[in-house]
């Protein structure tokens, strides 16, 4: 299934900081972007040549917000998706120029499952499938819709996987969900919700090419 995902800005930072004291917005789509915009600023800063691309696993930390904030309720909304996508070009000078560095605990605070840990997929296996075709989806679709490159090599592994399981899923997604397109698709979009509590994308996808991979 297309996620119809955000395209995510490249976030290249101009500053590392400033004198002004910022707090964590109220709102969920700021809050979620703002955090993006925080996991950008550390992995941008934790990079010896800031001309270079971000790291996947970065890419994915920062992907996760937009991904949990489309999520609350039990079923992926790429409407919101794209809303924190915008939000955080918008916010995102107000941000860098601030003091964004104190905004990591309280990210961290406001969207624990994104804040490290063991990625694991669900034991039963067409529930890791379902999981897997639908995370490998969204970030492909993310990366590519913001003509993202270095990635050449794990989106296309990406794009592999999610199409040989989109075969293997269908008996099962037809049993769960019945042949309508608009079940099946109902039942996607609640599987992805719930593959964000996985843990960060990009991990849970390294978890998913172990198990299904080639």
């Amino acid at each position: 299934m297309k996620t119809n995902a955000a395209l995510l800005p490249a976030l290249l930072l101009a500053s590392c900081g400033g004198p002004k004291a910022l707090e964590l917005p109220a709102d969920p789509l700021d809050r979620a972007a703002t955090c993006g915009i925080v996991a950008a600023a550390e992995a941008r800063t934790a990079s010896t040549d800031i001309k270079a691309p971000l790291p996947l696993e970065a890419q994915g930390r920062i992907l996760h917000y937009a991904l949990l904030a489309a999520s609350e309720g039990g079923e992926f909304k790429s409407e919101t998706a794209n809303n924190v996508s915008q939000r955080m070009g918008q916010l995102q000078a107000k941000v860098t120029e601030g003091k964004w560095q104190d905004l990591g605990p309280a990210c961290r605070s406001a969207y624990p499952i994104a804040a490290g840990g063991e990625a694991k997929l669900p034991e039963v296996r067409l529930d890791a499938q379902l999981a897997c075709n639908e995370l490998t989806d969204f970030v492909a679709t993310a990366l590519e819709s913001q003509e993202a490159t270095g990635y050449g090599n794990e989106l296309s592994a990406y794009r592999h996987l999610a199409s040989r399981l989109n075969d293997e899923i269908a008996p099962g997604l037809r049993r769960r969900a019945g042949s309508g397109r608009e079940a099946q698709q109902k039942l996607r979009r609640q599987v992805l919700a719930e593959a964000a509590q996985l843990g960060s994308p990009v991990a849970v996808i390294g978890q998913c090419l172990k198990r299904f991979g080639e």
